[in-house]
């Protein structure tokens, strides 16, 4: 019966998180998820306390997924501009759709979802900023260099990249540009 539970719980944050991502937080009710998902409303209410708890819970899968598939990014990288040259790489390879586990490209969950929400105290932008940190945590933890010069420099960029290959759909030449900067460092 837990197998099943567990099941139920991982297919309504899948539906949830696919429909987040695509729409936005604020535009997907529970109705809608409990509908895509075909999971009854009292066994949702089961696993999540709420909408909000929906949300943050499609927040720590999102970051675990992100997370796990950047440090497998990095992983070899043994000098920084390998490490520079790896990531937008990868972000590229993200932003064209050939990362099949961050599913298609629709800008950074976590910026989209903090978007939604004006209270910068809140447990879902406070999370958004934690994924962030994580994130700075990570390449921080793989450059050979210690300057919070580069450091801020990468983690701005990276942003910089992520929501202008959203609004625009262009960054093969924004890409190529950050990358020139970068092999100054």
């Amino acid at each position: 019966m837990e197998l099943i539970m567990n099941q139920k719980r991982e297919l309504l944050l899948k539906t949830a998180l696919e429909l987040f991502y695509q729409h936005g937080v604020n535009s997907i009710g529970i109705n809608e998820v409990i509908k895509v998902s075909g999971i009854a409303k009292k066994t949702l209410y089961s696993h999540f306390d709420g909408k909000n708890d929906l949300v943050i819970a499609t927040l720590g899968k999102r970051h675990f997924i992100f997370i796990n598939w950047l440090k497998s990014k990095l992983e070899k990288t043994t000098n920084d501009q390998e490490l520079i040259n790896v990531l937008f790489a990868s972000l590229q390879s993200w932003f064209i759709g050939n990362e099949p586990e961050l599913g298609d490209f629709r800008g950074c969950f976590f910026i989209n979802t903090s978007a939604e929400f004006s209270d910068p105290k809140s447990e879902i932008s406070c999370y958004c900023r934690y994924h962030k940190d994580q994130v700075r945590q990570l390449i921080k933890s793989k450059l050979t260099n210690n300057s919070e010069d580069l450091l801020n420099t990468i983690c701005l960029l990276k942003e910089g990249v992520i929501v202008t290959a959203y609004m625009t759909g262009k960054s093969a030449d924004m890409i190529q540009s950050t990358l020139k900067i970068l092999q100054r460092y």
